[in-house]
C-alpha cells in the first residue's frame, strides 16, 4: 500500500459543482487522509489527466491517481462514459472508481456497475453527513482498502 511505503496518495477528483469539489476537498483534507486532490470539472479533462495528455503531460506533476471520485453528470464526455474508459482500459482498470453523484436513479446505480464501479454513493443534502461521508471514505479507500500493486 502506498501510504506505508510513504509514497504520497492521490485523487483524482471529477466534479464540475464547485461548492461539492470544495466539500470534497475540505473534507479529505481535513481528515488528513489525502496527500492530493487533482480536481478536473469535466470529464475531458479527466480522461486527459488520466492518460497524461495536454496540460496533464507531466507525469510527476499529474501522477496515476489512488482513487478515483467520479461525478456522474459532466461537461463534454459524461460520466458513464469516462468510467466505461478506465475500466475497458488495461493500464487503468485497476484504479477503484467511486461514483459520488447526487443521482439516485436506478438506471445510472446499474449502469455504473454494469461498467465495473467500484462503488456508488449518492451525495448526502447535508453538510454534516457530508463531512463523515468524504472522512469515511478517504479512510475506507486509501487506508483499510487492500489494493493490487501497481502495473
Amino acid at each position: 500500500m502506498a501510504e506505508l511505503s510513504g509514497e504520497p496518495l492521490h485523487i483524482l477528483l471529477v466534479e464540475d459543482n464547485e461548492a461539492h469539489a470544495e466539500l470534497v476537498i475540505r473534507g479529505m483534507r481535513d481528515q488528513q487522509v489525502a496527500n492530493k486532490i487533482h480536481h478536473v470539472a469535466d470529464g475531458e479533462k479527466a480522461l486527459d489527466y488520466l492518460f497524461n495528455r495536454g496540460a496533464y503531460e507531466d507525469k510527476v506533476q499529474n501522477p496515476r491517481p489512488n482513487l478515483v471520485l467520479l461525478d456522474l453528470r459532466l461537461p463534454r464526455v459524461d460520466g458513464l462514459e469516462v468510467l466505461k474508459t478506465i475500466k475497458t482500459t488495461p493500464s487503468l482498470r485497476r484504479i477503484p472508481v467511486v461514483i459520488l453523484t447526487s443521482s439516485d436513479a436506478e438506471s445510472d446505480i446499474v449502469k455504473s456497475y454494469e461498467y465495473h464501479a467500484n462503488s456508488y454513493i449518492v451525495k448526502p443534502l447535508d453538510f454534516k453527513t457530508f463531512t463523515k461521508l468524504m472522512k469515511d471514505l478517504g479512510f475506507y479507500w486509501l487506508g483499510w482498502n487492500a489494493k493490487p500493486m501497481p502495473d
